[in-house]
């Protein structure tokens, strides 16, 4: 029987990691970098919103690559990668949602813009990988849930690239390209404390990732302890019990 991955090894190590990053790169965004001429303090929210957008976008892609090491290989440990991917990305892709209409009630005084290309494209992946759970947990059987939630993460991956092409040949878009156009690039100070707020939004995800996959699986073994206990008889289980301690004296 081959070892079961173990997810937590280096957790805590990635952890103080990422609490430092994070920490760092906002500390930039507050102290460091200099304010938007034109939306001021209120555009300190970009530093959230665009992370969170690209980490979610990438790992929808990722759990698509591990649906296809999944299809590879049939080891459920892929699988169970995938799935935890997928939803961290939808957790992130809430969080992206809910920044970007403050940011954009504050800038262009409406909470949506139907006609931005950026906007209404990550929503429909967003609505798209919401599909995801409901498609799965309809399937009963593990082997079939695992293949179909495989299959879909394969052709919903493969769809984010070919949607972020599309949008970024769009004519018509209100949205900013910050790191091509928005008059050449962003200054130095921003640019610095953008870079560590990535790194740092990327590290929580992997953070949060191996937690959430330690947690299923010290789950998955547990019940599978429960469920060889319920099967073993009660004899088995005395003869196997170690013997009492003789008492000396």
């Amino acid at each position: 029987m081959p070892a079961r991955p173990l997810f937590g090894r280096g957790l805590t190590a990635l952890a103080i990691v990422t609490a430092v990053t994070l920490a760092a790169g906002y500390s930039l965004v507050f102290f460091y970098a200099r304010l938007d001429a034109d939306q001021g303090v209120i555009q300190k929210i970009f530093y959230v919103h665009v992370p969170l957008a690209i980490v979610s976008l990438c790992g929808f892609i990722a759990g698509g690559l591990m649906a296809i090491q999944h299809l590879r290989t049939r080891d459920r440990a892929w699988d169970m990668r995938s799935y935890v991917a997928i939803h961290l990305s939808i957790v992130f892709g809430v969080a992206v949602l809910i920044t970007g209409s403050i940011w954009a009630k504050r800038s262009w005084g409406h909470w949506w813009v139907w006609d931005e290309p950026v906007l209404v494209s990550f929503l429909i992946v967003f609505l798209l990988y919401c599909c995801y759970q409901p498609l799965r947990f309809s399937i009963s059987d593990p082997e079939r849930q695992s293949r179909y939630a495989s299959v879909f993460a394969i052709a919903a991956g493969a769809f984010v690239p070919i949607n972020f092409v599309a949008v970024r040949l769009a004519v018509q878009r209100v949205h900013p390209r910050v790191l091509s156009e928005t008059g050449g690039h962003l200054p130095g100070d921003m640019m610095l404390a953008f870079y560590v707020c990535l790194a740092g939004v990327a590290l929580l995800f992997v953070t949060l990732w191996k937690l959430e996959l330690t947690s299923k699986n010290a789950s998955d073994q547990l019940r599978r302890l429960r469920a060889n206990l319920e099967e073993t008889p009660p004899g088995d289980v005395q003869a196997e019990a170690p013997p009492e301690p003789v008492g000396v004296g």
